[in-house]
């Protein structure tokens, strides 16, 4: 960006926010953010306005409103919505606001790739509310079981328009992902350790690591049945496991994806109990290990959500322990809330009362589950009214801490304090609406889920629940006033409106500076303050902690051990807020004098881009197979779109420094850029292994030894294992040109590396041609299926490979990536492609040989 770009926008690139631009081309984390909050508020009005059409028709025991088809696309549009575009975008959403601040960092590692993962969140959002102009959208429920997710059932396009909006969805999740991790193992300021995050960012972390497998898992299920409609595989049509085979993938997903939305609803619980009770959490490494058990533990029941299929009884009281089990974890979190509370001397703020209320229903849920988890029960009550109350009372319960979170940040957020009375009105309506629209699903638990005619002896039930509905809806009413009202009427906030709250966000100005803080953030002597550059360390002057009296007043009866301190944003002892120190030594100042010349970039309108073709070609290959040319078109215009889109992000000059001094355990000598390719990579082996294990998992059901094994020739699969290996020998040929400084070496090398990439794709498309010669095709029989779709996406991996290879051909005929920091681009694609053909190597004996 030139000096007079930067003259005109200011020194971060961006316009100002009044202007339209500043939110097209934005790649900051608090700008980011409220992107985030504000879609994910559009998605709840759109589910929660499906949610009201649906007990409009239920006030009557009989259809009357809407057609059973379109109640079917209500129903799973609703849970679709609410589950995928609200609830997780919006905790992430004061995630990108609030945690880079919380761990003293400017900016996430990855800017453009944190804009990037918004701007695919909103268009497949935009791809999803699409889908019910093309003949409906999806109606075979939100949990989109086999066979009722084949065309037979769901023929329309739009529900195929609805599985690729998911897959969509996973992206920007896996992008997010790999931004996060990066970031909170590696730009956490000096002296914050692990265990000295705050609550809230413990949460996140946990959430996301969680994310960044389970999504992966649904990405592998999302992609099967994508490929089964689209393609014509016929994975889920497979008469021995392929209903069972969708349920194990999903629900390998699904239960840690409740984890995955309460978690962060936890986080902000800790935060707003710690703030408003004046004390820290009780037995907070206690409930630290215990958020990391139930994270652990999340991918270890999801068969319990699968006690009614053919799975043998030994195996279900197994995950009947183990779901037994999971609740105890939680059992320890919630006595460490309560005790919180009475330890503490309690500030019935808005915040706390969503915090606490959350904390109510969330009891409700837990004990409701235990009953689903017992094999003995689950007969009785699966598929009934039972399991949609507990549901809510666990899934929406977490998302009411998420509306205090909304309150408790908001001052930090615009730098205006909401009204008080209304938002305490919204928690009146909240939590008596929620209690009459959900309670009354227990009494009437016989009630069949997903249907609309019931017995009529609950219609006074549902009649109640309906009215419950509506009075939860007035309260989002009241709230969004509040919200708009005070925005502009608000009173002004200028830092820390909240006595004790303690986290780093709160010792800058509200709204927080475009660069977060004065200068860098430091706990090194176990205080924050502010190191600026050069000798003598000054560091910025942020003020002072509150006295005794404050303390005495927030805690008592506690004891001193029990007061509010920073310990890197968590409430501990001594001091209530954050204590910002001078520094008088020499010793911490930075160690660079330049570093406070160096401004990362803001702008950018790749990522928007890129997002904007992956919505075209999406739309596009959602009706491929119709009888009309619009949708090739369509696919052809995005994926054109999508490579020039790609191309300019890469050519885009794009500065982010690291931090100078940071905490970095256990990745110390690891550079962002790698670390972000491991986590990639991670997720990528969750992803084949799940294709790998679908395989696997059909072919047993089929019986191992009758699979008719496709192909019948190993030598090409031969041929191609040493394509890819001596490809890989050629890449590390042109790490160590880069590193010499080489130009005709690299370029020489990794054109070796595109020929041998070629020669495979080749080989393997003279394999797959004498197959469908023979009549064995994509869908001609289950075996076909999975070899196609496997390899596929494996060759799919190589040509992503061929084209970042081709790309780098061309910039280093320009002179780049040479030298020990220009290599480093070259050692993440060689860390790719290396990967791919490892993968190869578990696929060409698994295909090929046995």
């Amino acid at each position: 960006m030139t000096e007079d770009a930067h003259a005109e926008n200011g020194h971060d690139g961006l316009p100002p926010q009044t202007a339209v631009k500043r939110w097209l081309v934005t790649t900051n984390h608090k700008d980011v953010g409220i992107l985030y909050i504000v879609t994910s508020l559009f998605f709840l009005v759109f589910g929660g306005v499906l949610a009201l059409l649906m007990r409009v028709e239920l006030w009557t025991a009989t259809q009357t409103v809407i057609a059973p088809g379109a109640y079917n696309e209500t129903v799973s549009a609703h849970g679709l919505i609410m589950i995928f575009f609200f609830i997780s975008p919006f905790a992430f959403g004061f995630a990108n606001y609030v945690v880079p601040l919380q761990i003293g960092a400017e900016d996430l590692s990855f800017p453009r790739l944190n804009a990037l993962s918004y701007w695919l969140y909103l268009f497949s959002g935009l791809l999803f509310g699409t889908s019910f102009f093309l003949g409906g959208t999806f109606s075979g429920g939100w949990t989109m079981y086999a066979p009722l997710n084949m065309p037979a059932y769901t023929p329309t396009v739009g529900g195929t328009t609805a599985v690729l909006a998911l897959m969509l969805f996973v992206a920007s999740v896996t992008v997010s992902s790999v931004n996060f991790l990066t970031t909170m193992h590696r730009q956490r300021a000096e002296g914050l350790t692990t265990l000295k995050l705050p609550l809230f960012s413990w949460t996140i972390l946990l959430t996301v690591w969680m994310m960044l497998f389970a999504f992966a898992a649904l990405l592998a299920a999302l992609l099967i049945l994508a490929s089964d409609r689209i393609v014509g595989t016929v994975y889920f049509q497979a008469t021995e496991g392929g209903s069972l085979l969708w349920a194990h993938l999903f629900w390998f997903f699904g239960h840690p994806e409740v984890y995955i939305v309460f978690f962060p609803a936890l986080g902000i619980m800790a935060e707003c109990f710690q703030t408003f009770c004046g004390r820290r959490i009780v037995g907070r490494k206690w409930f630290i290990a215990a958020m990391v058990l139930v994270a652990i533990q999340s991918f270890f029941v999801w068969m319990h959500h699968m006690f009614l299929t053919a799975i043998s009884l030994e195996i279900k009281t197994l995950f009947m322990a183990t779901t037994i089990g999971i609740s105890l974890p939680f059992d320890l979190m919630v006595f460490a809330l309560i005790y919180t509370m009475v330890k503490g001397k309690i500030r019935y703020t808005t915040p706390f009362l969503f915090s606490f209320g959350a904390l109510v229903l969330f009891i409700i849920g837990g004990i409701t589950g235990v009953f689903l988890g017992a094999v003995v029960l689950d007969y009785e009550f699966r598929g009934t009214y039972w399991v949609v109350a507990h549901f809510h009372y666990v899934m929406v319960g977490g998302a009411t801490a998420l509306f205090g979170g909304l309150y408790y940040w908001y001052p930090k957020i615009t730098g205006k304090m909401y009204d008080e009375f209304l938002g305490k009105v919204h928690f009146v309506l909240y939590f008596v609406g929620f209690n009459l629209l959900y309670f009354p699903m227990f009494v009437a638990w016989e009630t069949p889920r997903r249907v609309f005619e019931y017995h009529q002896s609950f219609v006074a039930w549902h009649q109640l629940a309906s009215i419950g509905g509506f009075v939860l809806a007035a309260g989002f009413l009241v709230m969004f006033y509040n919200l708009y009202k005070s925005l502009f009427a608000g009173e002004e906030v200028d830092g820390n409106p909240w006595e004790y709250a303690s986290s780093a966000e709160w010792s800058v100005s509200s709204p927080p500076p475009f660069e977060n803080f004065p200068g860098l953030p430091s706990y090194g002597d176990g205080r924050l303050r502010f190191l600026t550059p050069g000798r003598g360390g000054e560091v910025a002057d942020g003020g002072t902690a509150p006295g005794d009296d404050a303390l005495d007043a927030a805690a008592d009866p506690a004891t001193e051990s029990d007061r509010p301190q920073s310990d890197g944003g968590t409430v501990t002892a001594e001091a209530a807020r954050p204590e910002i120190a001078r520094d008088e030594t020499a010793d911490t100042a930075l160690p660079d004098a330049e570093a406070e010349e160096e401004h990362p970039d803001h702008a950018s309108y790749w990522p928007l881009a890129i997002g904007l073709s992956a919505y075209v070609t999406f739309l596009g290959l959602s009706g491929i197979r119709m009888d009309t040319a619009m949708y090739p078109a369509l696919t052809g215009v995005g994926l054109v779109m999508g490579a020039f889109s790609f191309v300019g992000l890469g050519r885009e000059s794009f500065h982010v420094p690291e931090m100078a001094v940071a905490e970095r355990w256990p990745f110390e000598g690891v550079e962002n850029g790698k670390l972000g390719m491991w986590i990639f990579l991670a997720s990528d082996v969750v992803l084949f292994g799940s294709l790998i294990g679908s395989y696997v998992f059909i072919r047993v059901a089929y019986g191992w030894t009758a699979w008719h094994v496709v192909p019948h020739d190993p030598i090409p699969g031969l041929i191609n294992t040493y394509l890819l290996l001596t490809s890989s020998f050629t890449v590390v040929l042109a790490l160590v040109a880069a590193e010499r400084e080489s130009t005709r070496g690299l370029v020489a090398s990794l054109g070796v590396t595109v020929a041998f990439g070629v020669g495979f794709l080749y080989n393997k498309g003279i394999e797959w041609q004498e197959l469908f010669h023979e009549g064995t095709t994509v869908g001609s029989s289950v075996e076909a299926s999975t070899f196609f779709l496997t390899t596929g996406l494996h060759a799919a991996h190589v040509i992503i490979g061929l084209l970042i290879a081709l790309f780098m051909i061309a910039q280093a005929l320009k002179g780049a990536y040479l030298g020990e920091e220009g290599s480093r681009k070259v050692e993440y694609f060689g860390l790719y492609w290396h990967f791919v053909d490892i993968v190869w190597l578990f696929l060409f004996p698994l295909f090929y040989i046995l």
